[in-house]
């Protein structure tokens, strides 16, 4: 049974004060022990323990685990519950449909347990029994047993079954979240800059066509603007939306031969940047759906942190890869 929303945002507010806010930006500027000294200090991932820098990631994990408890028992909705668990499910099963069908190993390839356990997905692929799944979630795999079936594993690439998956996962969570405006606001933007990006990343049209998921407000007319030679025309077809910017971003990092970076960072911390604006005027949900962001975003720079300062990154270059500062 869900706790009331005035409950669980007393419980938010109690539990904030132990985010890491700007301490942050300053463990890029240290040493990796440093950083890892800090952290320790800070009282991360509280009942873990991690003996030095090179464990880091067990204090994540630990850390992620309690955030997972925290959304299944305080989601205000069983919306915000499928919105934040149920991606794993489809990252899940396609790594299990993936490793079924090439006699390959699972090990290292699945994400945490979503709505369904891990093990629960892998065993209904090898068995090829879906039953205890929910109609989503079978719906695809279904779908994706038969491609390999039919078709057979040399006509299949890995971005066939990554779009199918993908499609189904947003077609699920945007059905699932309706009702929910900001959640709602949020799937139509990352479907919208996912196709604009994959686009730009396309070595064709066709292509692009193939990959796009179609789910949010970008239709197959925008996505042909992209392709043609005029700037002008392509940023003409996207006035009407939200997204220019995002576009004219892209394309000068495609003119220029750059990656895509600052528009995947944008991308990623659409729903947190949101939120950050508005941040004294949450209302009902959001609180809810704004920390558990927070927290999500500050596993990512950490691991991101981590990464770079063992690797010798100067710090200017790992604060331009940290996500939703």
């Amino acid at each position: 049974m869900a706790k009331s929303v005035l409950y669980t945002n007393g419980v938010i507010a109690a539990r904030e004060t132990g985010l890491l806010g700007n301490k942050i930006v300053k463990m890029c500027e240290m040493s990796a022990d440093d950083a890892f000294r800090t952290l320790t200090e800070s009282g991360f991932a509280k009942g873990a323990s991690a003996r030095s820098v090179f464990e880091y990631e067990s204090l994540l994990y630990a850390d992620e685990r309690d955030l997972d408890d925290f959304v299944r028992e305080y989601a205000p909705s069983e919306c915000e519950k499928i919105y934040f668990c149920a991606p794993r499910d489809f990252h899940n099963a396609k790594a299990a449909v993936k490793a079924h069908f090439t006699d390959g190993s699972v090990e290292g390839m699945l994400a945490p347990d979503g709505l369904v356990s891990a093990d629960t997905i892998c065993r209904s692929v090898k068995d090829n029994d879906f039953t205890n799944l929910y109609p989503a979630l079978k719906e695809v795999l279904e779908e994706a047993v038969k491609k390999f079936t039919d078709e057979g594993n040399d006509f299949i690439s890995g971005a066939e079954i990554g779009v199918l998956f993908e499609r189904a996962k947003f077609k699920y969570l945007l059905s699932a979240c309706k009702k929910n405006h900001t959640l709602k606001k949020f799937l139509i933007a990352k479907c919208d800059m996912t196709d604009i990006l994959s686009a730009m990343r396309s070595a064709s049209l066709e292509q692009a066509v193939k990959n796009a998921l179609f789910a949010g407000k970008v239709n197959e007319s925008m996505i042909c603007a992209l392709f043609t030679e005029n700037d002008d025309k392509a940023l003409e077809a996207f006035k009407k939306t939200n997204y220019t910017d995002f576009v004219k971003l892209c394309l000068q990092a495609r003119a220029e031969g750059r990656p895509f970076t600052e528009a995947e960072l944008i991308k990623d911390s659409v729903e947190i940047d949101y939120l950050e604006q508005r941040k004294y005027e949450l209302k009902s949900k959001e609180p809810f759906i704004y920390y558990v962001l927070r927290r999500t975003a500050e596993n990512s720079n950490l691991r991101i942190i981590f990464v770079c300062l063992m690797a010798g990154l100067k710090d200017t270059d790992i604060k331009r890869r940290l996500r939703a500062l």
